[in-house]
């Protein structure tokens, strides 16, 4: 009966513990959204076409309805690597970021993680190959404009792609952690209260 009791809790505290670490990576993967605005002004288009640029090369063809669509993605797999990050760190607790140091180290891993497991294999063979493609000819002129200016920065986009998941996996594991630690002080209040 108390083990039962002992899983019980276990479990509900690692559904919230998930919940945290997801939402953490949800907010930290909007909070870089502005940084890549870097990108766009780089690239010399408006803010929001490195948005774009993901969507087109999933082959949506409207610009609008591909900057959306990229910025979608983007907030859905910074809540996607969040809820890994908590999963990762139940299962193995020495990653779990349960203080503000610890938080800041295991969430710059996740994102250097990220990054070359994600975004370096994907930018390489999947958007910098179609931008190619696209600069040869594209089924719009708005998107051979893209193409264009995008043309020539894939080393500039993956360097410095490679600072913003680090900056963003710092973020992440900053809120996963003070979420964590606020958590565990509202349980020692509760245990108080009931002593």
């Amino acid at each position: 009966s108390t083990l039962v009791m002992y899983y019980e809790r276990r479990l509900k505290e690692s559904k919230s513990f998930l919940l945290y670490c997801s939402f953490a990576g949800f907010i930290a993967a909007w909070a870089i959204s502005g940084m890549l605005a870097i990108i766009d002004i780089v690239s010399q288009t408006p803010i929001g076409t490195f948005f774009a640029v993901i969507g087109i090369s999933l082959g949506f063809e409207d610009v609008t309805s591909a900057q959306f669509i990229g910025f979608g993605l983007h907030l859905l797999t910074g809540l996607a690597a969040g809820n890994i990050y908590g999963q990762f760190a139940i299962f193995w607790p020495k990653f779990s970021p349960h203080n503000t140091y610890n938080g800041l180290f295991t969430g710059m891993i996740v994102g250097i993680a990220l990054w070359a497991v994600l975004f370096f294999p994907l930018a390489t063979f999947g958007i910098q190959a179609r931008l190619d493609a696209y600069s040869l000819s594209a089924p719009n002129y708005e998107i051979f404009l893209i193409a264009s200016h995008f043309s020539g920065l894939y080393y500039t986009i993956i360097g410095s792609a490679f600072a913003f998941h680090i900056i963003y996996g710092s973020i992440m594991g900053l809120i996963a952690s003070r979420l964590y630690v606020l958590r565990q002080g509202k349980k020692e209040v509760s245990s108080q209260r009931i002593r």
